[in-house]
């Protein structure tokens, strides 16, 4: 198992707040990588009216919310498993399918590599290099899978490179993965970001493969980590009967499956959330990409990869710098293979994007 430092997660406000003697309220958190509108505001405007749901125990089935997200990703909803947000399915998946052997795409969030060693299981990687702009070598990467690999671990579009894998070399990987007896298990936290999600996304693709899970969530793009709902696509029926054998019952509330059926139906809300950071990703990658001290990576997610270019510049560094400022960004030498000349940032409002440039550049 990759060693990991002490690092600050986007979600590390308390600490920040002791170390730094900044109120958590007054700092901007570029790390979190979460929606700079906030949550919808149907979903603000109505769930107060749904509040007596709390008095009655949720539909079992979550039929109709399930019913919701099948409308919303273009699946059938018996092939749709809720749960108490990605983490909590992710658990799921690697207790159901036990793999001995994983292969992770890297870098990447290390909640996979911990899950599998949780259940015993090993984990080798897979790296992305930076001489390709941590893009997949499709054809490379297919060489190196094997019998002895029992699950594959995909992020796409990837944490923390922002780089994706489009689906049609999606298809070959499973395709190779099926010849071999590998599960896929991928994760679509950040696909919604997308400027093309139909170039991306791996949704279509578990009506013809039963090796293939997509995993989805609401903290990042709808703004609301704190309502702990995700879910899982595939078609793979039986898998499906598993997961819902060992996971817990009314997993999550009532108020949160509502919540659910509310912001996905949302539409001027994903609309406005798609055009803000597309036009801000753009203007901020050129804006890097122009600079010679700094080496920035094609993203898809809302959130950018930054190499610093200059000797006398470090992630560690520049990360207190911006902190002094109110502004957290992520410090990237925690990720494998990434040091301690990374640092990452999500897309905010445009004027707390000419901030943190302000920071960067200046």
């Amino acid at each position: 198992m990759i060693k990991q430092k002490e690092h600050f997660h986007g979600s590390d406000l308390e600490k920040i707040e002791k170390l730094y003697g900044i109120r958590r309220e007054d700092i901007t958190s570029f790390s979190a990588n979460v929606n700079p509108l906030g949550i919808s505001p149907k979903l603000r405007e109505t769930l107060s009216a749904h509040v007596d749901a709390i008095t009655t125990y949720p539909d079992r089935e979550y039929s109709s919310l399930r019913s919701c997200i099948g409308g919303y990703v273009g699946a059938d909803m018996k092939n749709i498993l809720v749960g108490n947000g990605s983490t909590e399915l992710i658990s799921l998946i690697i207790q159901i399918e036990h793999p001995k052997k994983a292969m992770i795409v890297g870098p990447t969030y290390s909640e996979y590599e911990r899950e599998v060693k949780l259940g015993g299981g090993t984990t080798i990687y897979y790296p992305l290099r930076e001489t390709d702009g941590f893009q997949m070598r499709t054809e490379d990467f297919i060489r190196k899978l094997n019998e002895s690999i029992d699950m594959l671990v995909i992020c796409n579009p990837n944490n923390p490179t922002s780089t994706c894998i489009t689906n049609r070399q999606m298809r070959h990987i499973l395709d190779a993965c099926k010849e071999h007896g590998i599960f896929v298990m991928v994760d679509e936290t950040y696909v919604e970001f997308s400027s093309d999600i139909e170039k991306v996304t791996a949704v279509p693709l578990t009506k013809y493969y039963d090796n293939l899970i997509i995993l989805r969530g609401t903290s990042k793009f709808f703004a609301a980590p704190g309502l702990r709902l995700g879910y899982a696509i595939t078609g793979n029926r039986d898998l499906l009967k598993q997961l819902v054998t060992r996971q817990n019952p009314w997993s999550i509330s009532s108020l949160a499956a509502i919540a659910g059926e509310i912001m996905f139906t949302d539409q001027d809300y994903i609309e406005q959330t798609r055009t803000l950071i597309c036009a801000e990703r753009t203007r901020i990658y050129d804006m890097l990409h122009a600079h010679p001290d700094y080496k920035v990576y094609e993203p898809s997610a809302n959130f950018l990869l930054v190499k610093l270019m200059r000797e006398d510049q470090t992630s560690e560094a520049l990360f207190d710098k911006a902190i002094r400022r109110r502004m957290m960004i992520r410090d990237c030498s925690t990720f494998p293979f990434l040091d301690d000349r990374y640092i990452r940032f999500c897309i905010m409002s445009p004027e707390m994007n000419d901030r943190l440039m302000a920071c960067i550049l200046e």
